[in-house]
């Protein structure tokens, strides 16, 4: 039985590779192409850098001669990931800084933001792209559950405190990656933290659609200041985002290949970022959301200025903003 199984895998695996080679081929054609040079003088913070969506906009932002601050909480990593992404960037690259942030730590975000403003005397580009997805319960440094506390309150807060400095710099952008998973979230004030029930999924779209409500608010707040900030669903890309999913061990292979065949690559994930970074398309345009490079239209529940309003003050609350 299990010689048919491996060889059912490996014809199979024939079978969808010959697919993608003669269906998908147009796939890569989608890359967005930019002019040298085009981020040449300019600084882009992006969290998560080290891996996944992050590290390829990371490297194409090296590409375009962009000042890259690679903001991860894992040094070597991220040393590593520098390291390959300067060795791919050819001649012509910008220049790769590494500071240390981990956003399920407050304090870690505060000490970043303060290194920012201190060594930075300009923000072009802040680009929150780190998160964690469906990760078994636990808290962050400051008792907050934890997919809410990195992919909502980190970057809550971090972003509040580089504002004046975006301000300073302006025109500049805010670039905030969401997820389609959204839409089966809501926002449980009555158990933000998830102290009562705890639904790993649930949490991921509520801290997902958290991110898209923080972006209408916040362009609403940015109003007439020359910093515009829009959001973006990436789609399902390769990543690493998914490793506390538990697959079966029979399946594994086969969703590896599925996953092969019809996921992103990062580099395909990393084009909605890359345009809402770079492109002279959206200059100007605030409060938005896309995908695949074009304005996506969202489910009320992510449009609600009430709810956004109401989100924006209890996370004031909770991270220390408001007293």
């Amino acid at each position: 039985m299990s010689a048919a199984v491996i060889l059912a895998a490996v014809l199979g695996g024939g079978v969808l590779f010959i697919a993608r080679r003669v269906f998908f081929r147009r796939k890569a054609l989608k890359l967005m192409s930019y002019p040298a040079g085009l981020m040449r003088g300019k600084t882009v913070i992006v969290t998560g850098a080290n891996s996944g969506i992050g590290r390829a906009t990371a490297a194409e932002l090296l590409k375009l001669q962009a000042r890259v601050i690679m903001a991860c909480r894992d040094r070597q990593r991220a040393e590593e990931a520098a390291q390959d992404i300067k060795n791919q960037a050819g001649p012509s690259q910008g220049e790769v800084v590494i500071k240390n942030l981990d956003l399920a730590s407050l304090q870690s975000v505060r000490s970043f933001c303060e290194e920012v403003i201190r060594e930075e005397p300009r923000i072009d580009v802040l680009i929150n792209n780190a998160g964690l997805y469906q990760c078994p319960y636990s808290k962050t440094e400051e008792g907050y559950e934890m997919q809410l506390g990195v992919n909502h309150l980190g970057h809550f807060l971090m972003t509040n405190l580089l504002l004046d400095l975006l301000k300073q710099s302006a025109p500049s952008r805010i670039v905030v990656v969401s997820s389609k998973l959204y839409k089966y979230g809501s926002i449980n004030f009555e158990d933000l933290n998830s102290e009562q029930n705890y639904n790993k999924a649930f949490c991921y779209s509520q801290s997902k659609l958290a991110n898209l409500l923080f972006t209408r608010e916040l362009a609403r707040r940015l109003d007439g200041t020359g910093v515009t900030v829009n959001a973006l669903t990436p789609g399902i890309v390769r990543t690493r985002l998914g490793r506390h999913v538990n697959i079966p061990l029979l399946i594994k292979p086969l969703f590896l290949l599925v996953s092969w065949l019809f996921f992103k690559s990062p580099l395909e994930g990393a084009q909605t970022p890359l345009y809402l970074a770079c492109s002279s398309e959206v200059e100007g345009v605030s409060g938005k959301c896309f995908a695949n490079c074009e304005e996506e239209q969202l489910l009320s529940k992510a449009t609600d200025d009430h709810t956004a309003k109401r989100l924006w003050d209890l996370s004031e609350s909770m991270v220390g903003l408001r007293r």
